[in-house]
Protein backbone atom coordinates (compact mmCIF):
# COMPACT_ATOMS: atom_id res chain seq x y z
CA UNK A 1 0.00 0.00 0.00
CA UNK A 2 0.93 3.64 -0.81
CA UNK A 3 2.27 5.48 2.01
CA UNK A 4 0.36 7.73 4.14
CA UNK A 5 1.19 11.17 3.61
CA UNK A 6 0.63 12.76 7.03
CA UNK A 7 1.39 16.16 5.92
CA UNK A 8 -1.87 16.41 4.33
CA UNK A 9 -3.45 16.40 7.53
CA UNK A 10 -0.88 18.31 9.38
CA UNK A 11 2.10 20.49 7.19
CA UNK A 12 3.28 21.19 10.55
CA UNK A 13 3.44 17.39 11.55
CA UNK A 14 7.67 17.34 11.43
CA UNK A 15 8.12 14.41 13.74
CA UNK A 16 6.66 10.84 12.96
CA UNK A 17 7.13 7.12 13.88
CA UNK A 18 6.98 4.67 10.42
CA UNK A 19 8.14 1.63 9.32
CA UNK A 20 9.95 0.51 6.16
CA UNK A 21 7.92 -1.22 3.42
CA UNK A 22 10.69 -1.30 0.74
CA UNK A 23 14.47 -0.65 0.00
CA UNK A 24 15.94 0.21 -4.00
CA UNK A 25 18.56 1.92 -4.89
CA UNK A 26 17.74 5.52 -6.63
CA UNK A 27 20.16 7.90 -8.11
CA UNK A 28 23.07 6.00 -6.56
CA UNK A 29 21.73 5.78 -3.29
CA UNK A 30 19.98 3.98 -0.65
CA UNK A 31 16.25 4.34 -0.98
CA UNK A 32 13.31 3.17 1.14
CA UNK A 33 9.62 3.38 1.06
CA UNK A 34 7.32 4.19 4.38
CA UNK A 35 4.37 2.84 5.62
CA UNK A 36 3.72 6.59 6.82
CA UNK A 37 5.48 9.51 5.98
CA UNK A 38 5.73 13.82 6.77
CA UNK A 39 8.70 14.26 3.70
CA UNK A 40 6.65 15.56 1.30
CA UNK A 41 8.46 14.76 -2.62
CA UNK A 42 9.64 17.31 -5.33
CA UNK A 43 5.89 17.89 -6.85
CA UNK A 44 3.74 20.78 -8.40
CA UNK A 45 6.98 23.17 -8.68
CA UNK A 46 7.36 23.00 -4.87
CA UNK A 47 11.10 21.02 -3.68
CA UNK A 48 11.16 18.25 -1.41
CA UNK A 49 11.53 18.52 2.27
CA UNK A 50 15.00 17.38 4.17
CA UNK A 51 15.52 15.61 7.16
CA UNK A 52 16.84 12.64 8.99
CA UNK A 53 15.33 8.85 9.20
CA UNK A 54 16.75 7.74 12.44
CA UNK A 55 19.92 10.32 12.02
CA UNK A 56 20.59 9.29 8.51
CA UNK A 57 20.58 12.28 6.75
CA UNK A 58 17.34 12.17 3.80
CA UNK A 59 18.98 14.13 0.94
CA UNK A 60 16.06 13.65 -1.80
CA UNK A 61 12.09 12.65 -1.42
CA UNK A 62 11.27 11.40 -4.72
CA UNK A 63 7.27 10.18 -5.94
CA UNK A 64 7.12 7.30 -7.99
CA UNK A 65 4.12 5.10 -9.82
CA UNK A 66 2.61 6.66 -6.41
CA UNK A 67 5.34 5.50 -3.80
CA UNK A 68 7.34 8.05 -1.86
CA UNK A 69 10.98 7.14 -1.94
CA UNK A 70 13.32 8.92 0.49
CA UNK A 71 16.97 8.86 -0.59
CA UNK A 72 19.52 8.62 1.91
CA UNK A 73 22.95 9.46 2.64
CA UNK A 74 23.41 6.09 3.83
CA UNK A 75 22.23 2.28 4.60
CA UNK A 76 19.33 2.67 7.06
CA UNK A 77 19.14 0.05 9.62
CA UNK A 78 16.54 -1.93 10.86
CA UNK A 79 12.64 -1.50 9.96
CA UNK A 80 11.20 0.94 12.17
CA UNK A 81 12.36 4.16 11.87
CA UNK A 82 12.08 7.82 13.51
CA UNK A 83 11.38 10.37 10.90
CA UNK A 84 12.31 14.40 11.03
CA UNK A 85 11.66 16.70 8.80
CA UNK A 86 13.85 19.56 8.59
CA UNK A 87 11.11 22.18 9.96
CA UNK A 88 12.60 25.47 8.81
CA UNK A 89 12.86 24.60 5.32
CA UNK A 90 9.27 23.18 5.22
CA UNK A 91 7.83 26.74 6.99
CA UNK A 92 9.81 28.37 4.18
CA UNK A 93 8.20 26.28 1.96
CA UNK A 94 4.60 26.31 3.54
CA UNK A 95 5.31 30.08 3.41
CA UNK A 96 6.07 31.02 -0.56
CA UNK A 97 3.80 28.42 -1.70
CA UNK A 98 0.66 30.04 0.12
CA UNK A 99 2.09 33.37 -0.56
CA UNK A 100 1.67 31.76 -4.44
CA UNK A 101 -1.84 31.12 -3.92
CA UNK A 102 -2.76 33.98 -3.27
CA UNK A 103 -0.34 36.38 -5.03
CA UNK A 104 -1.77 34.14 -8.75
CA UNK A 105 -5.90 35.38 -7.53
CA UNK A 106 -4.52 39.07 -7.18
CA UNK A 107 -3.28 38.87 -10.94
CA UNK A 108 -6.52 37.22 -11.92
CA UNK A 109 -8.91 39.52 -9.75
CA UNK A 110 -7.66 42.89 -10.38
CA UNK A 111 -5.82 41.95 -13.61
CA UNK A 112 -7.14 39.18 -15.41
CA UNK A 113 -3.39 37.54 -15.82
CA UNK A 114 -3.20 34.06 -15.14
CA UNK A 115 -0.53 31.77 -13.87
CA UNK A 116 0.71 29.04 -16.35
CA UNK A 117 4.14 27.84 -13.96
CA UNK A 118 5.26 28.45 -10.88
CA UNK A 119 8.84 27.45 -9.40
CA UNK A 120 9.73 27.83 -5.82
CA UNK A 121 13.45 28.65 -5.71
CA UNK A 122 16.30 27.92 -2.99
CA UNK A 123 16.57 31.90 -2.64
CA UNK A 124 13.56 32.93 -4.94
CA UNK A 125 10.46 31.91 -6.09
CA UNK A 126 8.58 32.76 -9.86
CA UNK A 127 5.15 32.69 -10.96
CA UNK A 128 4.47 33.41 -15.25
CA UNK A 129 1.95 34.82 -16.32
CA UNK A 130 -0.30 34.93 -19.54
CA UNK A 131 0.13 38.65 -20.03
CA UNK A 132 3.04 40.98 -20.83
CA UNK A 133 1.42 44.45 -20.61
CA UNK A 134 1.95 44.50 -16.72
CA UNK A 135 2.94 48.58 -15.69
CA UNK A 136 3.74 49.25 -12.00
CA UNK A 137 1.02 50.77 -10.91
CA UNK A 138 -0.45 47.45 -12.00
CA UNK A 139 1.76 45.40 -9.70
CA UNK A 140 2.02 47.76 -6.81
CA UNK A 141 -2.10 47.02 -6.25
CA UNK A 142 -1.11 43.16 -6.79
CA UNK A 143 1.09 43.91 -4.15
CA UNK A 144 -1.33 45.51 -1.55
CA UNK A 145 -4.38 43.06 -2.37
CA UNK A 146 -1.84 40.59 -1.82
CA UNK A 147 -0.34 41.58 1.68
CA UNK A 148 -4.17 42.58 2.61
CA UNK A 149 -5.39 38.99 2.42
CA UNK A 150 -2.24 38.06 4.65
CA UNK A 151 -3.00 40.27 7.22
CA UNK A 152 -6.54 39.52 7.56
CA UNK A 153 -5.33 36.40 8.97
CA UNK A 154 -7.87 33.92 7.29
CA UNK A 155 -7.89 30.34 7.59
CA UNK A 156 -5.94 28.26 4.51
CA UNK A 157 -8.27 24.97 4.68
CA UNK A 158 -6.29 21.98 2.71
CA UNK A 159 -9.19 18.87 1.92
CA UNK A 160 -9.59 16.28 -0.64
CA UNK A 161 -13.03 17.11 -2.11
CA UNK A 162 -15.57 14.70 -3.89
CA UNK A 163 -16.53 15.25 -7.27
CA UNK A 164 -20.14 16.83 -6.87
CA UNK A 165 -18.92 19.64 -4.43
CA UNK A 166 -15.88 20.11 -6.46
CA UNK A 167 -18.14 20.95 -9.45
CA UNK A 168 -19.43 23.56 -7.28
CA UNK A 169 -16.35 25.56 -5.96
CA UNK A 170 -15.08 28.52 -8.07
CA UNK A 171 -11.55 26.98 -9.00
CA UNK A 172 -9.03 29.12 -10.15
CA UNK A 173 -7.49 26.36 -12.81
CA UNK A 174 -8.85 22.95 -13.42
CA UNK A 175 -7.99 19.40 -11.54
CA UNK A 176 -5.65 17.27 -13.56
CA UNK A 177 -7.44 14.51 -14.20
CA UNK A 178 -6.38 13.18 -10.77
CA UNK A 179 -9.03 10.36 -9.44
CA UNK A 180 -8.96 12.52 -5.83
CA UNK A 181 -8.58 15.84 -5.90
CA UNK A 182 -7.27 18.03 -3.33
CA UNK A 183 -8.02 21.88 -2.94
CA UNK A 184 -6.48 24.48 -1.16
CA UNK A 185 -9.18 26.99 0.35
CA UNK A 186 -8.06 30.58 1.13
CA UNK A 187 -11.14 30.68 3.10
CA UNK A 188 -13.64 33.35 0.68
CA UNK A 189 -10.57 34.40 -1.85
CA UNK A 190 -9.22 31.21 -3.73
CA UNK A 191 -9.90 27.50 -4.44
CA UNK A 192 -7.12 25.63 -6.44
CA UNK A 193 -6.13 21.92 -6.79
CA UNK A 194 -2.90 21.64 -4.76
CA UNK A 195 -1.08 18.27 -3.36
CA UNK A 196 1.57 20.48 -1.75
CA UNK A 197 2.11 22.19 1.72
CA UNK A 198 0.31 25.33 2.74
CA UNK A 199 0.45 27.34 5.92
CA UNK A 200 -3.00 26.96 7.69
CA UNK A 201 -3.86 30.46 8.10
CA UNK A 202 -2.96 33.51 5.84
CA UNK A 203 -1.51 34.95 8.60
CA UNK A 204 1.54 33.09 8.69
CA UNK A 205 2.69 33.36 5.15
CA UNK A 206 4.23 37.12 7.33
CA UNK A 207 4.35 39.25 3.66
CA UNK A 208 4.77 39.37 0.20
CA UNK A 209 7.13 41.59 -1.45
CA UNK A 210 7.18 41.57 -5.55
CA UNK A 211 10.92 42.05 -6.57
CA UNK A 212 10.27 42.51 -10.19
CA UNK A 213 7.89 41.48 -13.91
CA UNK A 214 10.35 40.34 -16.70
CA UNK A 215 8.85 39.90 -19.96
CA UNK A 216 9.54 36.12 -21.20
CA UNK A 217 8.03 35.87 -24.86
CA UNK A 218 4.73 35.76 -24.58
CA UNK A 219 4.42 35.96 -20.77
CA UNK A 220 5.67 38.02 -17.80
CA UNK A 221 7.74 36.23 -14.88
CA UNK A 222 7.27 37.56 -11.45
CA UNK A 223 9.69 36.99 -8.80
CA UNK A 224 8.73 37.44 -5.18
CA UNK A 225 9.45 36.46 -2.05
CA UNK A 226 7.43 35.76 1.23
CA UNK A 227 7.74 35.61 5.29
CA UNK A 228 11.37 35.47 6.62
CA UNK A 229 12.88 35.38 2.85
CA UNK A 230 10.83 38.63 2.62
CA UNK A 231 12.37 40.06 5.88
CA UNK A 232 15.73 38.65 5.10
CA UNK A 233 15.29 40.72 1.80
CA UNK A 234 14.59 43.57 3.11
CA UNK A 235 17.14 43.52 6.35
CA UNK A 236 20.07 43.45 3.93
CA UNK A 237 18.78 46.59 1.55
CA UNK A 238 18.34 48.16 4.65
CA UNK A 239 21.66 47.84 5.68
CA UNK A 240 22.87 48.96 2.37
CA UNK A 241 20.90 52.04 2.36
CA UNK A 242 22.17 53.36 5.25
CA UNK A 243 25.86 52.57 4.40
CA UNK A 244 25.10 54.25 1.42
CA UNK A 245 23.71 57.12 3.27
CA UNK A 246 25.58 57.60 5.89
CA UNK A 247 28.80 57.84 3.25
CA UNK A 248 27.36 60.52 1.73
CA UNK A 249 25.85 62.09 4.71
CA UNK A 250 22.34 62.57 3.63
CA UNK A 251 19.02 60.47 4.99
CA UNK A 252 17.54 57.17 3.15
CA UNK A 253 14.58 59.24 1.67
CA UNK A 254 17.34 62.04 -0.28
CA UNK A 255 19.68 58.90 -1.52
CA UNK A 256 17.85 58.82 -4.74
CA UNK A 257 18.70 62.52 -5.71
CA UNK A 258 21.77 62.32 -4.36
CA UNK A 259 23.47 59.49 -6.53
CA UNK A 260 22.22 61.11 -9.47
CA UNK A 261 23.49 64.17 -8.67
CA UNK A 262 26.55 62.13 -8.05
CA UNK A 263 26.68 60.07 -11.33
CA UNK A 264 25.76 63.23 -13.28
CA UNK A 265 28.65 65.28 -11.81
CA UNK A 266 30.92 62.01 -12.36
CA UNK A 267 29.56 61.34 -15.78
CA UNK A 268 30.66 65.61 -16.10
CA UNK A 269 33.88 64.80 -14.97
CA UNK A 270 34.79 62.19 -17.03
CA UNK A 271 34.18 64.00 -20.45
CA UNK A 272 35.81 66.67 -18.77
CA UNK A 273 39.09 63.96 -18.19
CA UNK A 274 38.46 62.38 -21.52
CA UNK A 275 38.74 65.71 -23.30
CA UNK A 276 42.08 66.71 -21.34
CA UNK A 277 43.33 63.20 -22.14
CA UNK A 278 42.17 63.93 -25.73
CA UNK A 279 44.50 66.98 -25.42
CA UNK A 280 47.74 65.91 -23.95
CA UNK A 281 47.59 63.46 -26.74
CA UNK A 282 47.67 66.10 -29.58
CA UNK A 283 50.40 68.12 -27.21
CA UNK A 284 52.71 64.52 -26.73
CA UNK A 285 52.29 64.09 -30.70
CA UNK A 286 52.76 67.40 -31.46
CA UNK A 287 56.05 67.03 -29.20
CA UNK A 288 57.06 63.64 -31.39
CA UNK A 289 56.25 64.94 -34.71
CA UNK A 290 58.64 67.94 -33.91
CA UNK A 291 61.85 65.05 -33.13
CA UNK A 292 60.73 62.73 -36.00
CA UNK A 293 62.93 61.27 -38.76
CA UNK A 294 62.35 63.44 -42.19
CA UNK A 295 62.29 61.39 -45.03
CA UNK A 296 61.53 62.48 -48.43
CA UNK A 297 58.89 64.83 -47.43
CA UNK A 298 57.47 62.99 -44.97
CA UNK A 299 57.95 63.50 -40.41
CA UNK A 300 58.51 59.62 -39.25
CA UNK A 301 58.13 59.55 -35.20
CA UNK A 302 59.49 55.99 -33.73
CA UNK A 303 58.41 55.34 -30.16
CA UNK A 304 57.24 52.54 -28.12
CA UNK A 305 56.60 52.09 -24.19
CA UNK A 306 56.29 49.13 -21.72
CA UNK A 307 52.70 48.43 -20.18
CA UNK A 308 51.12 51.40 -21.87
CA UNK A 309 47.38 50.95 -22.59
CA UNK A 310 46.56 49.81 -26.08
CA UNK A 311 43.65 52.77 -27.12
CA UNK A 312 45.73 55.17 -26.25
CA UNK A 313 49.00 54.23 -28.73
CA UNK A 314 46.45 53.55 -31.46
CA UNK A 315 45.01 56.98 -30.11
CA UNK A 316 48.36 58.82 -30.48
CA UNK A 317 49.41 56.93 -33.42
CA UNK A 318 46.50 58.74 -35.03
CA UNK A 319 46.94 61.93 -33.59
CA UNK A 320 50.81 61.86 -35.10
CA UNK A 321 48.84 60.70 -38.92
CA UNK A 322 46.37 64.11 -38.74
CA UNK A 323 49.88 65.84 -38.84
CA UNK A 324 51.45 67.28 -42.24
CA UNK A 325 53.21 64.12 -43.35
CA UNK A 326 52.95 62.14 -40.17
CA UNK A 327 54.17 58.97 -39.95
CA UNK A 328 53.71 56.82 -36.53
CA UNK A 329 55.83 53.53 -35.76
CA UNK A 330 54.63 52.61 -32.57
CA UNK A 331 54.94 50.12 -30.23
CA UNK A 332 54.15 48.55 -26.88
CA UNK A 333 55.82 45.77 -24.83
CA UNK A 334 54.87 43.33 -21.70
CA UNK A 335 53.95 40.02 -21.96
CA UNK A 336 53.85 40.47 -25.96
CA UNK A 337 54.72 42.73 -28.59
CA UNK A 338 52.18 44.86 -30.32
CA UNK A 339 52.89 47.43 -33.07
CA UNK A 340 50.72 50.47 -34.27
CA UNK A 341 51.58 52.22 -37.45
CA UNK A 342 50.00 54.85 -39.39
CA UNK A 343 50.90 58.08 -42.01
CA UNK A 344 49.15 60.78 -43.48
CA UNK A 345 46.68 61.14 -45.96
CA UNK A 346 48.96 61.92 -49.26
CA UNK A 347 51.79 59.52 -48.77
CA UNK A 348 52.00 56.00 -50.66
CA UNK A 349 53.87 54.22 -48.43
CA UNK A 350 51.46 50.87 -47.01
CA UNK A 351 51.48 50.35 -43.71
CA UNK A 352 49.61 47.58 -43.84
CA UNK A 353 52.59 45.81 -45.89
CA UNK A 354 55.20 47.60 -43.11
CA UNK A 355 53.62 46.15 -40.24
CA UNK A 356 53.14 42.41 -41.37
CA UNK A 357 57.22 42.64 -42.19
CA UNK A 358 57.90 43.91 -38.82
CA UNK A 359 55.18 41.66 -37.15
CA UNK A 360 57.90 38.57 -38.10
CA UNK A 361 60.44 40.20 -35.83
CA UNK A 362 58.77 39.35 -33.00
CA UNK A 363 57.20 36.23 -33.98
CA UNK A 364 53.66 37.30 -35.15
CA UNK A 365 51.34 38.88 -37.72
CA UNK A 366 50.20 42.64 -38.68
CA UNK A 367 47.63 43.44 -40.91
CA UNK A 368 45.03 46.49 -41.42
CA UNK A 369 44.78 49.30 -44.62
CA UNK A 370 47.30 50.95 -46.27
CA UNK A 371 47.22 54.11 -43.91
CA UNK A 372 46.43 52.21 -40.44
CA UNK A 373 47.46 49.00 -39.17
CA UNK A 374 48.52 46.77 -36.25
CA UNK A 375 50.30 43.53 -35.57
CA UNK A 376 51.77 41.89 -32.46
CA UNK A 377 53.79 39.11 -31.47
CA UNK A 378 54.97 37.11 -28.32
CA UNK A 379 58.79 37.87 -28.57
CA UNK A 380 58.78 41.49 -26.64
CA UNK A 381 62.88 41.47 -26.19
CA UNK A 382 62.78 42.35 -30.29
CA UNK A 383 60.29 45.37 -30.35
CA UNK A 384 62.98 47.66 -30.58
CA UNK A 385 64.13 45.47 -33.58
CA UNK A 386 60.90 45.67 -35.28
CA UNK A 387 60.95 49.31 -35.32
CA UNK A 388 64.46 49.66 -36.34
CA UNK A 389 63.25 47.40 -39.22
CA UNK A 390 60.43 49.73 -40.23
CA UNK A 391 62.39 52.83 -40.20
CA UNK A 392 64.63 51.21 -42.56
CA UNK A 393 62.41 50.03 -45.29
CA UNK A 394 60.96 53.79 -45.32
CA UNK A 395 64.32 54.66 -45.77
CA UNK A 396 65.00 52.79 -48.48
CA UNK A 397 61.93 53.82 -50.19
CA UNK A 398 61.98 57.93 -49.41
CA UNK A 399 62.66 58.85 -52.73
CA UNK A 400 59.04 57.89 -53.91
CA UNK A 401 57.51 58.32 -50.33
CA UNK A 402 55.87 61.70 -51.90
Amino acid sequence: MPAERLYYDDPFLWSFQARVTARQTLAGRPAVALDRTAFYPTSGGQPHDLGTLTGVPVVDVKEQAGEVWHLLAAELPGEEVTGQVDGRRRFDHMQQHTGQHILSQAFVELLGARTVAFHLGATESTIDLDRVDLSKEGLEAVEERVNEVIFQDRPVIARFVPPDELARLPLRKPPRGHKHVRVVEVEGYDWTPCGGTHCTRTGQVGALRILRADRQGNETRVTFLCGWRALRDARWKHEVLSEVATSLSVGIPDLAETVARLVASGEEMRRELERARRQLLQVEAAELYGQGEWLGGARVVVAHWRDRPWEEVRALARAIAALPGGVALLGVDGDTARLCFARAEGLRWDMAALVREAAQCIGGRGGGRPDDAQGGGPDAGRLSEALALALQRLREMSTGAA
